[in-house]
Formats: C-alpha cells, structure tokens, sequence
C-alpha cells in the first residue's frame, strides 16, 4: 500500500499562508499541517483548525528564526536577551554541537508550544519542527520527551529516500549536498521507536523546498513506491504580513500553492494506488510496519 500525508508548514504564520492552506484542505488537496505557536497568525489558524476538523493539525516547533513561547530567563542559552531565537540555522546548529543549548531548555520550550496549541482546542496529531532542526539528536532527544509528556504520538521524519531526490531536478546544488548529507543520521528512527512514537518511511520535498511546483510534484507521485511519505511542502499567497516575515520563502509560496491545487486533487491519474491520509490515522499496525522497514 501507499500512503501519503499531504502536510503543509507554517500554519500561522501570516493572513495569507493561512488562507491559502485552508483553501488546499477545502479543494482535498492537503489533509494535514502544522502551526506555529507563536506566529502573528496563531489565533486565526487555531480558530480554522477547529472549523475544519478532517484536517490533521500538529505543532511546528521553532527553535530558530522565531519567537519562544517561554520567558527569555527561562531559556537563557536558547533565547536570545532580546526575546527571540537565533536568526540563523547555521548559528544554532554551531551552538547545539558545542554544548552551549542544554537539552531542558529544549525540552522545556517544546512543551510550551505544544500546550499552547492544545489550550486553544487543537488536537495536535504529531511534531516538526522548523528548518527541520529533530534531524540533530541534541534536538530529536527532548523533543520525543517533551511529545511524550504532551500525549503527542506521531512525529515527522525528515530524512527524504533516493528516489525521492532523483525525482527533484531542479533544486540548488548546494541545497542538494545539504540534504544528502543531514539524511546520513541514522540514529532516528531506533530513537522514535524507543520513545513509542510512530513516523513515516520518510519526508519528500524536502529537496524541492523554494522550487516545488507541478513539474516536479507530479515526478514524486508518479515514482512514489509502497510506503508511508509525507509530502512537505509550504504554500500561501504573498501578502504584506509575508513581506515583514524573515524567510526565503516568498514568491515560491504561490507557486506551490498552484502546482498543489493543480496536482493532487486528480492525483489518482497520476498514482491511483495513493491513499491519503493525515498523522492522526497511524495506528499500531501502521507503526509495526513501519518498524519493520
């Protein structure tokens, strides 16, 4: 069988990610995404959420690039004094490795974002994280921690196959070395397992983030092989919250969110043996099998 979570990022971040991401749900084009707990536009996804509830919400932690939803004194290492996280990825990966980010502050702020969505009434169906930073173990620990104390059962894994990368063409060569490389990490999924979480066989489009569009999503269905995948991805329209946001992402967003509303809801001519299907619907068995690959 081949299942396929269609899972959008950056839930909340602004007016017209939001709407773009309930428009996709409406048309059968997305069945999943994930919030972000402190973005401008939390409230008004939150509120969506609950108004459309086949729609599989989980918790897009940040840890970089963003706002803590903890006090700046009880995250020193991770906040910054001014109140946010560091900017760049590069900054805390550099810092994670030295040992200068202890995992409680982790932990700890994970915990707040999660419970920041369930307090306003949002199921959350699994986690991920922004810039995918549970791909280093430093973050993946605690935050299969902070899941479990939370209820939380699902988390996304963000390491994308071979044939998943040999279907993405038209990516940057150093995004492509980046990937390759950071999908060496074989330490996750006997981690997942161990905590008693369920993930998937792996992310797709991870590669193709900032270059996604009908082209090349139609290469990843039509070479999607059996499994359980979660295709990443992150429309919306480009507004003037998005032009006050700090990301790469602009101008790719709508063309995402045309390439999505183009594609999948005819996926069946593309993949007819495609089920989809959001976090919330892995199960034991689901979890036994996935274990076994």
């Amino acid at each position: 069988m081949t299942r396929l979570i269609l899972n959008a990022d950056d839930f909340g971040l602004t007016p017209g990610v939001n709407q773009s991401i309930v428009e996709l749900h409406q048309a059968g084009a997305l069945t999943s995404t994930t919030l972000m707990a402190t973005a401008d536009g939390f409230s008004a996804a939150a509120a969506a959420a609950i108004d459309h509830p086949r729609l599989g919400v989980g918790c897009h932690v940040v840890f970089v690039d963003g706002r803590p939803a903890q006090r700046q004194n009880d995250i020193p290492a991770l906040a910054l004094p001014a109140g946010e996280f560091r900017p760049a990825l590069n900054t805390f990966v550099l810092d994670l490795m030295r040992g200068r980010i202890p995992e409680e502050e982790i932990e700890v702020e994970a915990i707040a974002q999660i419970r920041r969505l369930q307090a306003a009434g949002v199921r959350v169906t699994h986690l991920d994280t922004h810039k995918h930073t549970h791909m280093f173990v430093r973050v993946l620990r605690p935050l299969l921690r902070a899941a479990r104390l939370c209820g939380v059962t699902a988390i996304r894994n963000p390491f994308e196959p071979d044939w998943a990368l040999a279907a993405t063409p038209h990516a940057p060569l150093l995004r492509r070395w980046q990937v390759k490389l950071l999908r060496r990490r074989s330490e996750f999924l006997s981690m997942v397992r161990e905590a008693g979480l369920i993930t998937t066989d792996g992310a797709i489009g991870v590669l193709a983030t900032g270059t996604l569009n009908a082209e090349t999503l139609r290469r990843l269905l039509e070479a999607m092989p059996d499994g359980t995948w979660e295709l990443v991805c992150h429309p919306g329209y480009t507004d003037a919250a998005l032009e006050g946001v700090r990301t790469r992402l602009r101008e790719s967003r709508a063309t995402e969110h045309a390439a999505i509303l183009e594609v999948l809801p005819s996926y069946k001519g593309v993949h007819p043996e495609i089920k989809l299907m959001h976090f919330g619907g892995l199960g034991e068995r689901d979890e036994a099998l996935i274990a076994s690959r």
